[in-house]
C-alpha cells in the first residue's frame, strides 16, 4: 500500500465527477446533502471527491445502502485491501526493547486501506454471481448505483476503486451471503406471489388504505392547526436543561386534542419544518411560530401537511420512543442518525405487502414476558425484510424492535400505513419525499366555506372548515367536537372574546350571517350577541406604561399641556397624577430633554438610584450563505462562466 494508490483512486473519482452533466452532479450533491453540509463547501471537483470519500461522510452514507450495494462495496473493499497487503513490502521488525512510539509506528505501517483497483469480474466471483442471471444483474446494478453515488469509480483500465476507509468502516459488520432479493415480509412459508399461509382466516378490512389515510390526514391537519394556534396564543417555555416542560406538554396536548406522545411528535415535526422556532427571551427559551406560519395558514390543507410529513422522513429521532431511564420530552435536537434509514427500510418492506394482509403494528409498550413474545412474530419478520433494505440501520442497532414499533405507529398516525401495507401517501413519500403536494391534494377534500348554525347555540361544519371560517368561529365560539363534522358552541364568554378583539354586535352578526349556509342566524344566537354586547365595556381599564405624580397641581397641569411632551400622550386621571404611554426610562428622558428634573420612584414610594445600563449581545455564529445545488454543480464543472456568457449574449 502506498499513498500514491490512494491518490490514484481519488483521481479516478474526480474524472468520473468531471464527466457528469451539471444536473447529474446536482443530483449527487442533493443525495449527500446532509453529510456534505457538515463540511466546507467544495471549491473544486478534487475537493468534492475528497469530501465524498472522507470517513465522516462515509459513516453517514453507508447507513442508506441496501444489501446488494453494501455487499458489492464491502466485497470490493476487502479484495482491494487483501491485494494491497499482499503487494506491500513488510517493514522491518522493531528492535528488542523499542519504545512505545516505535512499536505503534511499526504496527501502523502495515497496509490497512483498500487502495488497489479491482476488476468487476473478481467481485462477481467473490459474490458467487459469475453466471449470467438475475443475481448477476442485481450485482451489476448495485455497482452502477455505487458509481452514481460517488462511492466507487471506474479506472481507465475498467477496474473499480472504492474509498480506502471502507474496510475500517465495515469490519465489525457480518453481512452474510449475497441476497439479490429482499425476503417476503409475510408469515413463515409464505410464497413470493403473495399466497400466505392462513390468509383465508384473516378477515378482509372494511376500509381501504386510501380511506384510512384520508381520515388520518384530515385528523392530522386539524391537530397541527390547533397545536400551532395554541403556540401562537401562548408560547411554550423550555427547561433550562433543554426540552419542553411537562406542564407545557400537557397544556399543548389538551389544546391540540391529542396524546402527549403525538404532541411530542408534532412539535418536533413542526420545528423541523420551520413552522416554529426556539427563541431566547428574558424569561428563558420559548417555542413559538415563525413568520412561515402566517404563510402556512393561507395554504390549502394538502399543502399544509406536505412539509410536516416530509420532515418526519428525515428526522434524526423517533419522537414517540423514549429510551429506558429517560424522561419523555420534545423540542430537543435529535441525535439518532439511524432513524431516517430505519423509516425508509420499514416503508420499503411494507411496500411489498399486498393490501389486506391483516397485520397491524403490535400495541405499545411491547411485551416483556416470553409468553407474549409470539405477538412480535410479524414485527420480527418485517424487520428481516427491512434489514435487507438498510442492513446497518435496523437489526444491528439496540432496541431495534421498540424503535421499529414506535416508527410504525407514527407512520400510521401520519396516514402513511394502514392494514399492514403502505397507503398511496406512504408510497409517494417513499418515492419522492419532497413532492407530496399532489397526493395530499387528492387526499384532502376542498375546505368548507359555510357553517350550519343551530338553535342550541352551536355551529356545525360538515367537513374541514376553510381558514377564514375557522378563524371566525374560533374567535366567537369554543370548539366542542372533532370528527367528520366540526362543532363549535357559542357562550357569553366566547362572544365576549370576539368583542374584546374588536368586533361589535352588529359586525359579528353580519360576519356570522355571511358564513351561514342558510344566510341567517338563529334567534337565540342573536339574543346572545345583544345581551353580551350590552354588558360589554361598562367598566374600562386604562393602559399606562408609567405614572407621573406631583403634589404641585399647577406643575401637573403644565406637563399635561406642554407641547414638547406630546409624544408621552399624557392623560390626567387625578389632579396630581398623569399617566404616560411610554415606559419609565423613556418618560424620564423626554422630561429631562424638556428641561424638567424628575426623579425615579419605586412601586413602594421610595426613591430609586439610577444606574447606567450595561448591554451585551452574543457574537454571531459564522454562517455560510446557502447556494443553489445546481449553481454549485455548474461552478464545480466550470460551466458558470459559460452560462453567464450565454445569458449576456442572449440579452444582447
Amino acid at each position: 500500500m502506498t499513498n500514491l494508490n490512494v491518490v490514484e483512486g481519488l483521481d479516478a473519482l474526480t474524472r468520473s465527477l468531471a464527466q457528469r452533466t451539471p444536473e447529474q452532479l446536482a443530483a449527487l450533491l442533493t443525495r449527500h446533502a446532509e453529510p456534505l453540509a457538515r463540511r466546507p463547501a467544495p471549491t473544486e471537483l478534487r475537493g468534492l471527491a475528497s469530501a465524498l470519500w472522507s470517513y465522516e461522510t462515509l459513516h453517514h452514507v453507508v447507513l442508506h445502502l441496501d444489501h446488494p450495494r453494501l455487499q458489492v462495496l464491502a466485497t470490493t473493499a476487502r479484495i482491494s485491501q487483501e491485494r494491497a497487503a499482499r503487494d506491500a513490502a513488510a517493514p522491518a521488525a522493531p528492535a528488542p526493547g523499542a519504545d512505545y512510539q516505535s512499536l505503534m509506528a511499526h504496527r501502523l505501517s502495515f497496509p490497512q486501506l483498500a487502495s488497489e483497483p479491482v476488476p468487476p469480474e473478481d467481485v462477481h466471483a467473490a459474490l458467487g454471481v459469475t453466471a449470467p442471471g438475475a443475481a448477476r444483474t442485481v450485482a451489476e446494478a448495485a455497482l452502477d448505483a455505487l458509481c452514481a453515488d460517488g462511492l466507487a469509480a471506474v479506472t481507465e483500465g475498467g477496474a473499480v476503486v472504492v474509498p480506502p476507509r471502507i474496510p475500517q468502516l465495515l469490519a465489525a459488520h457480518d453481512l452474510g451471503p449475497f441476497a439479490p432479493h429482499a425476503p417476503v415480509p409475510g408469515p413463515e412459508g409464505a410464497a413470493p406471489g403473495g399466497d400466505q399461509a392462513g390468509a383465508a382466516t384473516v378477515p378482509a378490512p372494511r376500509t381501504s388504505p386510501y380511506d384510512e389515510s384520508q381520515a388520518a390526514a384530515a385528523h392530522l391537519a386539524s391537530t397541527v392547526e390547533r397545536l400551532l394556534a395554541a403556540l401562537a396564543t401562548e408560547p411554550a417555555t423550555l427547561r433550562k436543561s433543554g426540552g419542553l416542560t411537562v406542564r407545557e406538554l400537557k397544556r399543548l396536548a389538551k389544546a391540540a386534542g391529542t396524546t402527549e406522545a403525538h404532541t411530542r411528535l408534532l412539535l418536533d415535526l413542526t420545528l423541523a419544518a420551520g413552522l416554529i422556532a426556539l427563541t431566547r427571551s428574558p424569561s428563558g427559551i420559548t417555542a413559538l411560530p415563525t413568520h412561515a406560519y402566517d404563510d402556512w395558514l393561507g395554504r390549502p390543507p394538502g399543502a399544509r401537511l406536505a412539509p410536516v410529513v416530509a420532515a418526519w422522513y428525515a428526522l434524526w429521532d423517533v419522537p414517540t420512543h423514549t429510551p429506558f431511564g429517560e424522561t419523555p420530552t420534545a423540542l430537543v435536537r435529535g441525535h439518532d442518525r439511524h432513524a431516517p434509514a430505519l423509516r425508509h427500510a420499514l416503508l420499503a418492506a411494507l411496500a411489498d405487502v399486498p393490501p389486506g394482509a391483516g397485520w397491524t403494528p403490535p400495541p405499545l409498550p411491547l411485551p416483556d414476558s416470553p409468553a407474549d413474545a409470539d405477538d412480535l412474530g410479524p414485527l420480527r419478520r418485517l424487520l428481516r425484510t427491512a434489514d435487507w433494505h438498510r442492513p446497518l440501520a435496523v437489526t444491528e442497532q439496540p432496541t431495534a424492535e421498540e424503535r421499529a414499533a414506535h416508527t410504525l405507529h407514527e407512520a400510521a398516525y401520519l396516514g402513511l400505513t394502514a392494514h399492514g401495507t403502505l397507503t398511496p401517501l406512504g408510497r409517494a413519500l417513499l418515492a419522492e419525499p419532497t413532492n407530496l403536494d399532489e397526493p395530499l391534494r387528492d387526499l384532502l377534500p376542498p375546505p368548507v366555506e359555510q357553517a350550519h348554525f343551530q338553535a342550541d347555540l352551536t355551529a356545525v361544519v360538515p367537513g374541514r372548515p376553510a381558514p377564514a371560517l375557522a378563524g371566525l368561529l374560533a374567535s366567537a365560539a369554543d370548539r366542542e367536537s372533532e370528527g367528520h363534522a366540526v362543532t363549535w358552541r357559542f357562550t357569553s364568554g366566547s362572544v365576549r372574546r370576539a368583542l374584546d378583539s374588536g368586533h361589535t354586535a352588529d359586525t359579528l352578526r353580519v360576519a356570522l350571517t355571511a358564513a351561514s349556509a342558510t344566510g341567517t342566524v338563529p334567534q337565540p344566537l342573536g339574543y346572545l350577541l345583544q345581551d353580551t354586547a350590552r354588558a360589554h365595556g361598562r367598566m374600562r381599564v386604562v393602559p399606562a406604561a408609567c405614572c407621573i405624580r406631583s403634589d404641585d397641581q399647577a406643575l401637573v397641569a403644565e406637563l399635561a399641556a406642554h407641547h414638547a411632551l406630546r409624544e408621552l400622550a399624557l392623560r390626567a386621571i387625578a389632579p396630581t397624577v398623569l399617566v404616560s404611554a411610554r415606559p419609565p426610562a423613556a418618560t424620564l428622558d423626554v422630561l429631562r430633554a424638556a428641561g424638567y428634573a424628575p426623579a425615579l420612584e419605586s412601586d413602594t414610594g421610595a426613591a430609586t438610584v439610577e444606574r447606567l445600563p450595561s448591554h451585551r449581545t452574543a457574537a454571531p455564529s459564522p454562517t455560510r450563505a446557502p447556494q443553489a445545488t445546481l449553481a454549485l454543480a455548474q461552478r464545480l464543472l466550470g460551466h458558470q462562466a459559460e452560462s453567464q456568457e450565454s445569458a449576456t449574449s442572449g440579452g444582447n
